[in-house]
């Protein structure tokens, strides 16, 4: 381990972040101007294919499977490693520069909402499905979601980043965040064991929440670590996880904005349902790459 002394004053080295270097940065704020796109449906999804973007665009499919078809989508690449998250007109959607972000033109004014959870929630709203109606399944729907919220930036920028992408291997990072991501599965796990979704026996918004992240995670779909976390153990989680996979709702939310894997299983703009035709010619299993 190589020591370390803070100084007294933290000045940023911008060159010191590995592979996200150039997009992590201690101000905010864009750092050009581009204008975003805008397509002609009344939701402009601005995304890309990570897990938080994956939730609403599992979310925005589930609602078309589901028959709403007000949730007709256009969904534009926003490629973080180039840093299009910090263009001017990214920024007005979402002044955190983070995927995904939407703009919902039915309204007048139209709406921005930026936060996934936050647009999950919404979106639940807007159509009135994917969140349950009785008080008691409501209410856990929306403690799962909003477990998923605070446990993603320790599974993510905690574990994924020092176990996958840090430029040097730091073991104290990695068992401190392997720790926490063992529990959070646990967590998972013992909730699950008695119950076939997040919510109850209600497929919800907390499962589209959870299953990008802690699904995938043990599908070995993210970070290549679920030897490493031994993700058999939690059979429950991966019966859900295997479960919720194999939704074609599913299937086609997670090519969405998805540049890397097999090339049929990318897409990396929606404009329409038929955009999915020459993508699915070569089934998407839950396993998928």
């Amino acid at each position: 381990m190589t020591d370390y002394t803070p100084p007294k004053v933290w000045t940023w080295n911008a060159a010191n972040g590995g592979p996200f270097a150039n997009i992590n940065r201690p101000i905010a704020g864009p750092t050009h101007d581009r204008a975003l796109p805008v397509g002609k449906h009344p939701l402009q999804l601005y995304s890309l294919a990570t897990p938080n973007g994956v939730k609403v665009t599992v979310m925005l499919e589930e609602l078309l499977a589901a028959g709403h078809a007000g949730a007709e989508y256009d969904a534009w690449l926003i490629d973080i490693e180039r840093g299009d998250q910090f263009g001017s007109g990214f920024v007005e959607v979402n002044p955190n520069s983070k995927i995904p972000a939407l703009m919902d033109r039915s309204t007048d004014p139209p709406t921005r909402v930026f936060e996934s959870g936050a647009i999950l929630l919404y979106l639940a709203e807007k159509f009135g499905a994917l969140l349950p109606r009785e008080h008691r399944a409501r209410t856990e729907a929306l403690s799962w979601l909003f477990w998923q919220m605070g446990s993603g930036p320790y599974l993510g920028g905690g574990f994924g980043h020092f176990y996958a992408y840090a430029p040097i291997k730091i073991e104290y990072a990695i068992d401190r965040y392997a720790t926490e991501a063992k529990r959070q599965l646990d967590v998972l796990d013992r909730h699950l064991a008695d119950r076939p979704f997040m919510a109850g026996d209600e497929y919800s918004l907390a499962d589209i929440a959870i299953w990008p992240w802690h699904g995938q995670l043990v599908m070995g779909q993210i970070y290549g670590a679920a030897e490493f976390l031994d993700a058999k153990s939690f059979t429950h989680v991966g019966r859900w996880a295997d479960a919720i996979a194999a939704r074609p709702a599913v299937q086609r939310g997670r090519m969405v904005n998805r540049t890397w894997g097999k090339p049929q299983n990318q897409l990396h703009e929606r404009h329409d349902a038929s955009d999915f035709e020459l993508r699915t010619r070569d089934k998407l299993g839950p396993a998928g790459s």
